[in-house]
């Protein structure tokens, strides 16, 4: 049984200027009825889509109250990193020809160490997963790495911030909708009075609770252009 968690007063949106869209800024959503989404990440993406609480559920939930009915195309594999979502673009997300993709990649890259995806490297997958959706017609957002333990100063998070800094620029570069749910997570994490022994977003330092859910799915809301009213419409759907 999940307790109802409210993230009002607990993180501000960190979204870059000129980055979100146009869309977005005029306060228009950019997703519209009918449109498919495939959300293309790693262990996060896939608890996301497959618990009733999970973020990729609240996003199409989220969208539902403020309109428009769309459908999710799960693509989370636990695990996979950059090089891994390069390899299986076609097969699980291209190949479904959905009207945009979310790409959350990053955390296994570096949480995996000497197992993980280098900084240079994972600029080269990332933009050639951005390209080729573009090129197949896939409007795409990124989002940037959550937190690989709920502390900033943490060597992991230290090794982490170019990679997301990279994600920042690359979604300017190619005119793609980006959610820092980094900024968001941190901004969340620094601002609250109890922090929970480093659980209050996540019940593993990585992998996220239901509070964390909320987070993460409030961030691609807005990105997609959700005001703030119709973001409490979207967490009253989620409590009922």
């Amino acid at each position: 049984m999940y307790r109802k968690v409210t993230l009002g007063r607990l993180f501000v949106t960190a979204v870059a200027a000129g980055v979100v869209g146009a869309a977005a800024q005029a306060g228009e959503l950019s997703v519209k009825e009918g449109e498919t989404i495939a959300f293309m990440g790693d262990s996060i993406t896939q608890a996301g889509a497959r618990h009733p609480h999970g973020y990729v559920r609240l996003v199409i939930k989220g969208l539902q109250a403020a309109g428009v009915k769309a459908t999710a195309i799960p693509a989370g594999i636990s695990g996979h990193k950059s090089n891994q979502m390069l390899a299986r673009l076609e097969r699980d997300v291209l190949i479904k020809k959905p009207d945009w993709m979310t790409l959350s990649c990053g955390v296994n890259d570096v949480w995996h160490g000497a197992r993980g995806v280098a900084l240079e490297p994972y600029k080269q997958n990332i933009t050639e997963i951005v390209e080729q959706c573009q090129a197949a017609g896939v409007k795409v957002m990124i989002l940037t790495a959550t937190m690989i333990s709920e502390d900033a100063a943490d060597a992991r998070n230290v090794k982490l911030a170019p990679y997301n800094e990279f994600l920042r620029a690359l979604a300017k570069e190619k005119s793609c909708l980006l959610a820092d749910l980094n900024a968001d997570m941190q901004a969340a994490t620094a601002k609250a009075a109890d922090k929970k022994n480093g659980k209050l977003l996540t019940r593993d330092g990585v992998h996220m609770n239901p509070a964390g859910n909320e987070m993460m799915a409030t961030g691609i809301l807005r990105a997609f252009g959700l005001g703030e009213e119709q973001v409490a419409a979207a967490r009253k759907s989620w409590a009922e």
